[in-house]
């Protein structure tokens, strides 16, 4: 058997020609044809050369591992218990699941406060507007991702500066329209970001007070990467200080262009180069700015490197570091980083947790936690809480948090014009039959309700699905605020989930128990 997927792929856009008769050792069909069109990645890149490390019709999808690892949430299961109550009192007209509090707070001196214990991770792509409103509307953190200004048409320089970009501003509008007191909006920046100035520019002339500092993600342990369709834009982005090979202001290399010889251009985000005397001293510098929020964002690399970046953290008194996990994804990776590079998210919260816990123990100041990678419900959301409590406060949900933009989006159009998909048939015809939490938004925004676009809802609802399942999850446990939740609260089922974890079985328990009958 093989955790890895063959070399067929819907990100790549490719199949097997007898994907029954696989060879795992290779992930190519065990009988190879000389009379096959090339089917598979090998076929693609035997076309494409190195186009076909790359996903597929990026503008219009997002994506994520395939890639079957040995150990994922799926080997826990949730506790549950008949007595008692934490955070609520005993009283059975009381401890309902509506009565628990998933209320928390974002920072560490000036606190923000959240409806729910998520921060939806950085995006600039797809359907990002109603991704921000949604984000707004349910009450949590959202993250503008990187590069943002590489896609402004109304992008200001000077002197290699930003000085105007309506882009950032149109973004941060998206969430300001429906503040409702509760969440907010992080601007995140790579180091080409840095290099522009983006942060800084945001914070004094955009009045943004929260702001992330970006090592590294989950699918992509480098910075941004692309092909450039021409040497004109290939010359754009090189101006703006971006690393392009081959050099378009090269005159051969500009001349092989013109005769159609030579390799494609390609955007290669600079990795970045700091160290912890850089990075305290430009926290400190953007807090001197203005900013109110520092975050960190990295992804699963180095366990050593990830003990460096929260000792940094500590040092420098960072609000948050989001910890994403091999497996979730959503922008342009290469496929093979994608699947084959990085800590899958459960072991490396395993780490963390005893990372963070021997911090704790030498009176470390302790930031706030985020782990992302792959969460998508709220079983999981509940599970990644208490695998890392009481030292992991947030949880990341990026890719289902797009998909419930898009599809709110796409759902609201067909609405428009008349043509209900079947499945929802069933509800009614009308935006307020089909969208049920409609009717809470009026509550929340009076007659402005009929103005928030079908997307936005669509994030929301899908918050509030996860939100009421945190709660039921909670309330099963006897568990009424966050504070309660800990790692009695799952279960390893297998073997490798119970050596990862460190977490106790249903078998140590009974054993524990039964010592003192």
């Amino acid at each position: 058997m093989s955790y890895s997927p063959s070399l067929g792929s819907s990100i790549t856009n490719t199949r097997m020609r007898t994907p029954e008769h696989i060879s795992d050792f290779s992930g190519m069909c065990a009988v190879c044809t000389a009379n096959c069109t090339g089917l598979c990645e090998i076929g693609l890149s035997a076309i494409r050369g190195s186009e076909a490390i790359y996903p597929y019709a990026i503008d219009i999808n997002q994506f994520a591992s395939e890639k079957e690892y040995p150990l994922d949430f799926s080997h826990f299961n949730i506790n549950g218990r008949v007595f008692g109550a934490l955070g609520c009192s005993e009283d059975a007209n009381m401890t309902t699941f509506p009565k628990v509090s998933i209320n928390t707070s974002f920072g560490i001196n000036n606190k923000i406060n959240l409806k729910a214990p998520i921060l939806l991770p950085a995006m600039a792509k797809l359907n990002w507007k109603d991704y921000y409103a949604g984000a707004a509307l349910a009450g949590v953190l959202v993250v503008i991702g990187e590069d943002v200004v590489v896609k402004d048409k109304g992008l200001v320089l000077e002197n290699g500066k930003v000085s105007n970009s309506p882009l950032i501003a149109e973004m941060l509008a998206s969430f300001k329209e429906y503040y409702n007191g509760y969440g907010d909006i992080i601007i995140q920046a790579n180091y080409d970001d840095e290099n522009l100035g983006v942060l800084d520019y945001a914070i004094t002339k955009l009045e943004v007070k929260s702001v992330e500092l970006k090592f590294g993600q989950a699918a992509k342990g480098i910075q941004g990467m692309g092909r450039v369709k021409n040497i004109e834009d290939a010359l754009k982005f090189q101006e703006m200080g971006y690393l392009i090979y081959p050099d378009p202001s090269d005159p051969v290399v500009a001349e092989n262009y013109k005769n159609g010889i030579g390799q494609i251009f390609e955007k290669i985000g600079k990795l970045p180069m700091w160290n912890e005397d850089i990075l305290i001293k430009r926290v400190a510098e953007l807090r001197e700015l203005g900013a109110e929020h520092i975050c960190f964002k990295t992804g699963p690399f180095d366990p050593k490197d990830l003990v460096k970046i929260l000792k940094i953290a500590s040092k420098a008194g960072v609000d948050l570091v989001t910890f994403d996990g091999a497996g979730g994804g959503s922008g342009n990776s290469p496929t093979k980083m994608m699947n084959e590079w990085g800590i899958p998210t459960v072991y490396m919260e395993s780490m963390l947790y005893d990372i963070l816990k021997k911090f704790k123990k030498k009176n470390y100041s302790m930031p706030q936690v985020a782990i992302a990678g792959g969460f998508a419900m709220e079983d999981q959301v509940f599970k990644g809480l208490a695998l890392g409590a009481p030292y992991v406060n947030l949880i990341g949900i990026g890719r289902a948090a797009m998909a419930a933009a898009l599809v709110g989006k796409q759902i609201g159009e067909l609405i428009n014009k008349g043509t209900v998909p079947k499945e929802y048939q069933r509800f009614g015809s009308t935006l307020e039959e089909i969208f049920a939490d409609i009717r809470e938004l009026k509550g929340l925004y009076g007659s402005d309700a009929k103005d928030i676009s079908p997307g936005a809802i669509g994030v929301y609802s899908f918050i509030n699905r996860i939100s009421a399942g945190l709660q039921q999850f909670m309330a099963l446990n006897r568990k009424f605020a966050l504070k309660y939740i800990d790692r009695s609260d799952i279960f390893p089922l297998t073997e490798i989930a119970a050596k990862i974890t460190g977490l106790e079985t249903y078998t140590d328990i009974v054993n524990r128990e039964l010592k003192n009958p």
